[in-house]
């Protein structure tokens, strides 16, 4: 099945007009514009002017019309009308269509025939539609609930906002059909559109943004001269034969998989960090690399400790590297606006982050939406939160009885309809994209709620299907602490201890850790670590790695380890 990217903008008239993407420069155009659009108002809006979609015409279909749209509008001047008319048609050319809409409502005739005389009158082709908002029929009240919560008004007092039949369902081709006799060239030509719409997502070629090195200088090579300058500073002048011949290996896949930038990338936030005092220390299998080790982004030699690199990167899975930068989490703010301000808000933006809909949010929304009291919507939230279910014995605990209130059996439907439907956009903890291309080319940008954060419209999920990769900037409360220890010990004892030269063979603090007084010690705190630790008995920092790495979900959920 052919998909076709496409979005109704909202214009700052009011109105709204349809845009398909034709291509890639058209995908690219649509994007631009709808960041344009939500970078110039608060989180939750967006508007376009009529010379800003004109300008981003190329590549992309326009369809007029509908009950939204300026070219049904009643009472419009022609004074007003016209002018707008001619830019659109001459921006968009033949591939500005008036679209027709019919939902069998009283007032769609006379919208008709002035849709038809402007077209008629501006030589527009017509083509023929319906708006879709449900797959069946029995869903049209929950489209009526979700438009309620989002306009946060009741069933009882939406009015105009929900629609007034149930004429928005998926129609079959014989449907269409039916409703379209009088229009069969109108019809045909939404099968014309759909042909001439030919961009694919596999289209997108991401690159990653190489360093500008001003001496003409490759990015492998600048990353060749700083991890051999790191092993240098690493091992005191003479670097062992082993570890050379690790780095040597690194570098030759890091090549070959053209991601030398995002090394660079990371060794410049962590070069920012250092310059500003900052404590910051690289996560997860990025200490499997030596490269890593020498830049400095970890602290862990990872030929020493025998780690293996293709845990961390390998030709045959070819996916994009994943370090996870951790920042003293205090000052993490200042390192996120310097990349801002490296890269540019064109170019730099932050992953969102998708909040579904769970038991007691659906709940609360869906409640206030029927017009349910607060107090019994928040009683029974409460429950919810607490058993994570939404069940018969859960509401009448609550004081909800579905048998005797068929408003309640109403609530425990539709609440469990819409879990996991996507409730709003959040900021991803510290994922970054960075394109060597503006990123409004390849997703659109929009205001975070947060003062000075600008975040894609994906989340990580996205991020990785389309082959993109991002930066991890997170905070880590445990680093702040460490941050201030090592202040203290330089400050009452003259011991100067960094994250790479903290004794790694202490028996006392191996013997705490077999003891489980672990409260507080990042990685292994929690309950299941703590039971583990006494079991398995780490002597070393390997064992501790074995252990962690047992004990995590991933490896669990992936059927590798046993519970």
């Amino acid at each position: 099945m052919q998909l076709i990217i496409g979005s109704e903008l909202s214009l700052d008239d009011g109105t709204s007009i349809i845009l398909l993407a034709q291509d890639r420069a058209g995908y690219a155009n649509l994007c631009q514009l709808i960041s344009q659009g939500r970078l110039r108002h608060e989180k939750g809006k967006c508007s376009v002017s009529y010379r800003e979609v004109c300008e981003r015409a190329p590549g992309l279909i326009a369809l007029w019309g509908g009950e939204r749209s300026l070219l049904a509008a009643r009472g419009v001047a022609r004074a007003r009308f016209d002018p707008i008319a001619d830019e659109l048609r001459e921006a968009f050319g033949d591939a500005l269509y008036a679209l027709l809409a019919r939902h069998k409502r009283a007032a769609e005739p006379l919208t008709e025939a002035l849709l038809r005389e402007r077209a008629g009158r501006f030589e527009l082709p017509l083509v023929a539609s319906h708006e879709v908002l449900y797959h069946i029929v029995n869903r049209r009240q929950l489209q009526d609930v979700l438009t309620c919560i989002r306009h946060k008004v009741t069933l009882s007092t939406a009015h105009t906002l929900i629609k007034p039949n149930a004429e928005h369902v998926l129609k079959s081709p014989r449907a269409l059909t039916l409703l379209y006799a009088d229009e069969t060239a109108a019809l045909a030509r939404s099968a014309e559109i759909a042909a001439r719409c030919h961009f694919s997502l596999a289209q997108i070629r991401y690159r990653y943004p190489s360093e500008k090195l001003p001496d003409g200088t490759t990015s492998i090579e600048w990353l060749r001269t700083l991890a051999r300058r790191g092993a240098a500073r690493r091992y005191g002048g003479g670097v062992p034969f082993d570890v050379q011949s690790q780095l040597d290996r690194e570098l030759s896949i890091i090549e070959k998989l053209d991601y030398a930038g995002y090394f660079l990338t990371m060794w410049e936030v962590v070069e920012y960090c250092r310059a500003e005092g900052i404590l910051c220390q690289g996560r997860g299998s990025a200490a499997n690399s030596a490269v890593c080790y020498c830049l400095g982004i970890t602290a862990i030699d990872p030929v020493r400790m025998g780690l293996l690199f293709e845990r961390f990167l390998s030709m045959e899975r070819a996916e994009p590297p994943d370090i996870d930068l951790d920042i003293e989490h205090e000052r993490r703010e200042e390192v996120i606006q310097h990349v801002y301000a490296k890269y540019g808000r064109s170019h730099a933006a932050m992953v969102a982050n998708v909040i579904r809909y769970r038991p007691r949010s659906a709940v609360r929304d869906v409640g206030k939406a029927l017009g349910l009291p607060a107090t019994s919507l928040d009683r029974f939230a409460k429950l919810l939160s607490h058993w994570g279910k939404t069940d018969l014995g859960t509401m009448k605990a609550a004081g909800f009885d579905p048998e005797q209130q068929p408003l309640h059996a109403h609530l425990l439907e539709l609440s469990e309809e819409i879990l996991d439907f996507p409730r709003h956009l959040s900021i991803h903890p510290g994922g970054f994209l960075l394109g060597h291309e503006p990123v409004a080319d390849l997703v659109p940008i929009e205001n975070g709620t947060m003062k000075d954060r600008t975040v894609i419209q994906w989340d990580k999920d996205d991020v990785e299907a389309i082959g993109l990769f991002k930066v991890d900037l997170l905070g880590l409360g445990a680093l702040t602490q460490l941050h201030m220890c090592f202040e203290l010990l330089r400050k009452h004892s003259g011991v100067e201890l960094s994250m790479s030269t903290i004794p790694s063979k202490d028996p006392r603090t191996f013997a705490m850790i077999c003891n489980a007084d672990t409260v507080g010690v990042f990685q292994i705190e929690s309950r299941a670590q703590m039971a583990m630790l006494p079991r398995l008995r780490p002597q070393n920092f390997y064992d501790l790695v074995i252990e962690v790495s047992i004990v995590r979900p991933g490896p669990i959920t992936g059927g590798m380890v046993h519970p």
